[in-house]
């Protein structure tokens, strides 16, 4: 078993490497390896029923996710598209499939589960090539969506429909009373899972989120997602029902983006086996031998799409353009329909031939998607004889729960939410993310747009919408965590990156990490004290503000460097990076006397002033010659300083 892994695991890595290069989806390298290691290859796995476990819980976690995704109020906000379109092309597609296949001379149970897996489309592969594409905000994308999110949910009753055709062999009357039952048992397992996660699992995951423990929180994740699977199993259901149920119940929490960032890893893991075992299905000979017939099912499952589509979009009043580029995105098959050919081949539901003709028939279908995605306006042009190129399908206002030209705020404490004041009171769409969970509930309850969550991690920013950001404000004082979000989120996106730092001590650090600009709060402090003063002192008020200016555009000059005298407090690191002040007096016998500035060379350091007979130089040229009696300010960090104070005077250092 576990040389078996080793192995999958290995040709996993090198194919996905492979097909990146090549910009197919990872889905297609998995299904790739399955295919080369299955019994219709080389054989590289005989025993392949622990894998097929771990595969079962990929698709448990896959259902989690979906249900953490799967949101009422966004299902009420485009409920005339996701039931209009949505719901039309899964009835009309779903019918005319399985008319087809009665009349191919299949069951008609084999027939429904065979149109339930073509009517699907891959929502991973659409929604990422879309991303890449940035036709996210398009009209054609928020159709798309639409059609895709009722696929999603109409998996869940077609995961409880297929064990039951497998058990009943076709008898309308069994099935019928065994579909009642099992919507009284899942009435009571929608009722029972939720009722958990409205009143006890909040509680918990609030004493969770309080441990501040990243381990802890994981496995309380996995281990709901299981219990759930485990109570509609006991039930006779699906364990992807429960598992769907418990993400959902979560969904509308305040932990919904930690949570889906913290199983992905495993979600991903795990459905990659489980699209391995699927390619293990695929009798590649087979179909070489057979190919006439998968190019067939292959055109006509995709027209078939593309034309019901496009008429159904039309009938809503959509453009024809808007309506055959939605056609065209959709046309491929998805992942859940792999899940549910491995449910109703699990159960002897379909034969291995058939769904081998069906895993090929996805396949070449999901690699075509990036192309069609990719050249849909050129391919709409030509198919409606249109003369030339138009320009991307009409912007549309983001959907529901997504972002666009926000202000991403990281921390919640006091200085975000004076900063999420101002946003508010100026319009300027924004979103919050925090890790205190009483913080985050209180700000909740209180109406404010705010997720639970570790902003460092980068799965949680591209939940946030980090990439389509107008800025990036870091409240939090922890500079380590600072920079290290910095290098999450410089490479995904172009916003500006704007950070809070106690003092001085780390602006060209933050700098260097990629900070566009850095605001230390004692040196802000001691500005807004100045202005002050200066204004009641009679300064014009114009003069003021141009003095504050010059200062933040010069990244504080003038502020960096101080007394320290002999009680402050700080660490060794600390003073090894703040700047000092320290005063010389050149005496008698001093190495500098007579020499130039260039002739001493001074590392490390800067001078501030010279003072001589009473008179301040502040510009320090290199030809300067030191006198007798000069006073002469050096700022740096306080080891550099007492260097150059001995090279001054002795001519050495230590």
């Amino acid at each position: 078993m576990f040389i078996d892994i080793i192995l999958l695991l290995s040709l996993a890595v090198a194919l996905v490497a492979l097909f990146q290069r090549i910009h197919l989806p990872p889905v297609l390298a998995y299904l790739a390896t399955g295919v080369i290691a299955g019994p219709f290859g080389f054989q590289l796995i005989v025993e392949q029923e622990d894998i097929e476990l771990f595969a079962e819980l990929g698709v448990v976690f896959l259902m989690f996710s979906l249900g953490l995704e799967f949101s009422l109020p966004r299902l009420l906000s485009m409920r005339h598209l996701v039931l209009g379109l949505g719901g039309g092309q899964v009835m009309s597609v779903g019918v005319l499939f399985t008319v087809l296949g009665v009349f191919a001379s299949l069951y008609w149970s084999q027939a429904f589960v065979v149109a339930s897996a073509l009517l699907m489309s891959s929502t991973a592969i659409v929604i990422k090539q879309l991303a890449e594409s940035k036709l996210l905000n398009t009209r054609m994308s928020k159709l798309s969506i639409s059609v895709l999110l009722f696929q999603d949910i109409a998996v869940v009753p077609f995961l409880i429909m297929i064990p039951l055709l497998a058990q009943q062999s076709g008898n309308v009357t069994l099935i019928a009373e065994q579909m009642g039952w099992a919507l009284v048992k899942g009435l009571f397992a929608v009722s029972l899972i939720l009722s958990v996660g409205r009143w006890i699992l909040p509680a918990v995951f609030k004493e969770i989120a309080l441990t501040r423990s990243d381990e802890l929180f994981v496995m309380s994740t996995l281990l709901v997602a299981l219990i759930a699977g485990l109570v509609t199993h006991w039930l006779g259901l699906s364990m992807a029902l429960g598992a769907f149920l418990a993400g959902m119940m979560l969904g509308e929490g305040p932990y919904r983006h930690q949570l889906e960032a913290d199983i992905r890893p495993f979600r991903d893991v795990l459905m990659g086996l489980f699209f391995i075992t699927i390619g293990m299905l695929l009798n590649l000979p087979s179909l070489l031998a057979d190919w006439p017939r998968l190019i067939m099912v292959l055109v006509v499952m995709m027209l078939t799409k593309i034309i019901l589509v496009f008429i159904l979009a039309k009938l809503l009043g959509e453009s024809s353009s808007n309506a055959l580029s939605t056609g065209l995105v959709l046309a491929q098959m998805g992942e859940f329909g792999f899940v549910l050919l491995a449910l109703a081949g699990k159960l002897a539901l379909l034969p291995l031939p058939l769904i081998s003709t069906l895993v090929g028939v996805g396949i070449i279908s999901m690699a075509m998607t990036p192309w069609l995605i990719n050249c849909h306006q050129e391919v709409v042009r030509r198919l409606l004889f249109q003369s030339k190129p138009r320009s991307k399908s009409g912007l549309s206002p983001p959907l529901p729960g997504q972002y666009m030209d926000h202000v991403i705020v990281c921390g919640y404490g006091r200085g975000g939410q004076t900063i999420a004041r101002f946003l508010k009171i100026e319009g300027i769409p924004y979103t919050v993310i925090d890790r205190d969970p009483v913080r985050v509930q209180e700000a909740l309850n209180g109406g404010e747009k705010i997720e639970f969550g570790d902003a460092s991690r980068r799965e949680i920013q591209m939940m946030l919408g980090v990439e389509k950001a107008k800025s990036i404000i870091i409240t939090f004082k922890d500079t380590e965590k600072a920079i290290e979000l910095l290098k999450i989120v410089k490479p995904l996106t172009e916003a500006k990156v704007l950070v809070r730092t106690t003092d001085d001590s780390n602006i060209q650090k933050l700098h260097d990490a990629g900070a566009t600009d850095v605001v230390p709060e004692s040196l802000e402090g001691s500005l807004m004290m100045v202005s002050h003063v200066l204004a009641i002192s009679g300064v014009p008020i114009k003069r003021i503000l141009k003095r504050l200016q010059y200062e933040r555009q010069g990244h504080y000059n003038h502020l960096h460097g101080f007394y320290f005298g002999g009680e402050s407090t700080m660490s060794f690191e600390e003073s090894e990076v703040l700047e000092q002040l320290h005063a010389i007096r050149l005496e008698f016998g001093a190495y500098a006397i007579g020499k130039t500035v260039a002739e001493v060379k001074l590392k490390e350091v800067s001078y501030r002033a010279i003072r001589r007979q009473g008179v301040e130089l502040t510009q320090v040229h290199q030809d300067f010659i030191f006198e007798v009696g000069d006073v002469v300010l050096l700022c740096g960090p306080s080891r550099y300083v007492k260097r150059a104070e001995h090279c001054l005077l002795g001519g050495w250092a230590d």
